[in-house]
């Protein structure tokens, strides 16, 4: 077990699976014997709006809420996210993002423009940065929807958790039916980094 308690922020837009992913980050670290912490925001979910969650897990956690800055990892299922939630980050949180552009509804009407160079811009400031084409390996395993897993496969890359607990906490949230295609973004997203 790690002493020091470990911290993920997780954001995305609604409808991309954050709060199944914080809720199967949650089910994992308490399955590996930690204590667990959880927090979420749902905001304009329903009509494409944020939705953020905390996830910290160590040996005794008090709070759920990250201070800013001391985020070891932030989870953003669309580009757009990170810019949002970089005060939360520090020179060493790693970065891992899903490498698309989900336009908001005022980028959608032409009254605002959706930001230029963000990777750019977020490699400038960071040095732990994963761009990844999580909806692409999603629709490779069979179904977009799980980019979500696949970003879970990269994440758990940095965690000192074994793939089987991973596996065994995302099948329990999933239906039977999607198990095998959910396996194969898992393993893609463990393979990317």
């Amino acid at each position: 077990m790690v002493d020091k308690i470990t911290n993920i922020f997780l954001a995305g837009v609604g409808g991309q699976g954050i709060i199944l992913a914080s809720d199967i980050m949650a089910d994992v670290f308490l399955d590996a014997g930690y204590d667990v912490k959880k927090s979420e925001v749902h905001g304009m979910a329903q009509r494409g709006g944020s939705v953020t969650s905390h996830v910290r897990f160590g040996e005794k956690v008090a709070s759920p809420i990250i201070p800013e800055g001391e985020a070891d990892i932030l989870f953003c299922s669309e580009k757009l996210e990170v810019l949002r939630w970089l005060a939360y980050c520090n020179e060493n949180t790693k970065l891992i993002i899903n490498n698309i552009e989900i336009y908001p509804p005022l980028v959608n009407l032409g009254e605002m423009e959706y930001p230029k160079n963000i990777e750019k811009a977020i490699n400038s400031k960071f040095k732990n940065n994963y761009f990844i084409e999580a909806t692409k390996l999603a629709k490779e395993a069979g179904d977009a929807r799980a980019a979500n897993v696949v970003m879970l496969g990269v994440t758990s890359k940095f965690l000192p958790i074994d793939e089987e607990i991973w596996m065994r906490n995302i099948l329990a949230r999933l239906p039977k039916k999607i198990h095998e295609l959910n396996k194969i973004a898992f393993k893609k997203g463990r393979e990317v980094v």
